[in-house]
């Protein structure tokens, strides 16, 4: 693990660009990394040439235990994440170790955490792109939406909006993905899987 405290982390937030995408289920990453973005008061701006929207900030308690952070949500479409997110990593100067994918995970009940390091794309188009571009090494906050209902095709589930029953619990579940990431970057993949993934 990087220990250089002038290093930032990169938090990627995956999903689609647009209004029409916004409550989707596959964007949920972005729900979580504009919630950050609240919480550090920044406000998303276009990142120079790379196809992202970026927040820099720092998380945790003034002082140096806090940590820099670059939030970034590509705006490239969800299976062509990778170029903008490798753009991010190389203007930033982020070691892969350092990035943060958050996104939605079929094989997880909803609302359900799981931290994880490296690892497969389970079918993510978003992940698949990522990994072609930089390797598998970075860290993973997979946010469960749980399996299509009977025979639905995945791509229609994932591209519909949180049913009403969803939404009950969408700002609890988005909150306590932005604590987990928080969490993870502050005091390390160990703890924050022990205390989130539930």
């Amino acid at each position: 693990m990087t220990t250089d405290a002038g290093v930032p982390w990169l938090i990627v937030g995956l999903g689609n660009p647009g209004p029409e995408y916004a409550m989707n289920r596959h964007n949920v990453g972005f729900m979580v990394v504009d919630l950050l973005a609240e919480r550090v008061g920044g406000r998303f701006k276009r990142a120079g040439k790379a196809q992202a929207q970026v927040v820099e900030g720092r998380i945790g308690p003034p002082g140096p235990g806090s940590r820099r952070v670059v939030l970034a949500k590509p705006m490239s479409f969800m299976n062509l994440s990778g170029g903008p997110v490798n753009a991010l990593r190389d203007f930033y100067k982020v070691p892969v170790e350092r990035i943060v994918a958050v996104h939605d995970e079929l094989d997880i009940d909803y609302a359900t955490l799981r931290l994880k390091l490296g690892g497969g794309d389970n079918g993510h188009n978003g992940l698949k792109s990522m990994t072609k571009a930089m390797g598998s090494d970075y860290h993973r906050v997979r946010c469960g939406i749980g399996r299509p209902p009977g025979r639905m095709p995945v791509a229609d589930f994932v591209l519909r909006d949180f049913s009403s029953a969803e939404r009950k619990e969408l700002d609890w579940f988005v909150d306590r993905a932005a604590d987990a990431v928080e969490c993870l970057v502050l005091d390390g993949l160990e703890r924050a899987q022990g205390t989130y993934n539930s």
